[in-house]
């Protein structure tokens, strides 16, 4: 199994670095600007790899606004189903969650006001990419092209999943000669403003309007399965209160 050795001193625990702290610190706004047509030049293709349905709109729902806009050609690889976020849960079973997943991720996109993309659904083991990160290297590597722009989870994000789909996307893509584009999701949470562990000289901040802002907000209210609490085990939301806030700001963060 793959795991970066120093994993356990990125832990999602707790509520994690408030919002409002990220906000107040002026090294965030001074992250260089970037657009959509620097992170993926017109003509070359954005391959969005998301660990689990609704990291795409977490980590790029805007982003994904700006691609569509531009005309970009997309394709969209799940990794995984994401059918193991509710252990134990009478209400939400894995078999329910392999359904209704995937169809809040298409439901998330169409509120982006985005056709339906090429989608490749690789269905690997919630929880469990880590141990299949060759396997996922070489599935990756036999659909890329050279120039395309692979966009995945940052490789040290803290959640195991995601950091092995950034680790995978890194070997295919210079197995390839596509090029790696990262998302922090988690980092927010578990990092501090000025964190020498983020790597603050490859950020980029793409600036979204108010109303990219807002379709991305809408997006995300497609994935009931992750923003509500779950009354059958009486646990809160998945993905709520800061850990939603740290990613619904007017930009997104993006490491080149």
């Amino acid at each position: 199994m793959f795991a970066h050795p120093d994993m356990h001193a990125r832990r999602i625990e707790g509520g994690g670095t408030p919002d409002h702290v990220w906000l107040s610190w002026p090294g965030l706004h001074d992250v260089p600007l970037v657009s959509a047509g620097e992170l993926v030049p017109p003509g070359a293709r954005a391959v969005i790899v998301a660990p689990h349905p609704d990291d795409e709109i977490l980590a790029c729902g805007g982003l994904l606004q700006l691609l569509a806009a531009q005309g970009s050609e997309l394709l969209l690889v799940a990794v995984t189903d994401g059918d193991a976020s509710h252990p134990g849960s009478p209400l939400w079973p894995p078999e329910r969650l392999r359904r209704v997943r995937p169809r809040e991720s298409a439901q998330a996109l169409a509120m982006l006001g985005m056709a339906p993309p090429a989608w490749l659904r690789l269905r690997l083991p919630d929880g469990g990419v880590a141990g299949m990160t060759p396997q996922l290297s070489a599935l990756l590597a036999a659909q890329l092209r050279p120039g395309d722009r692979v966009l995945t989870t940052w490789r040290l994000d803290g959640h195991p999943d995601h950091e092995a789909c950034g680790w995978a996307c890194a070997s295919a893509c210079s197995a390839s000669g596509a090029s790696l584009v990262e998302m922090p999701v988690w980092g927010w949470h578990w990092a501090e403003p000025g964190d020498m562990r983020m790597p603050w000289h490859r950020a980029r901040r793409l600036p979204l309007s108010a109303a990219q802002l807002q379709r991305k907000r809408a997006a995300l209210r497609c994935f009931a399965s992750q923003m509500q609490g779950d009354p059958s085990t009486g646990q809160p939301p998945i993905v709520a209160g800061d850990a939603l806030q740290r990613l619904l700001h007017a930009w997104e963060v993006y490491f080149l």
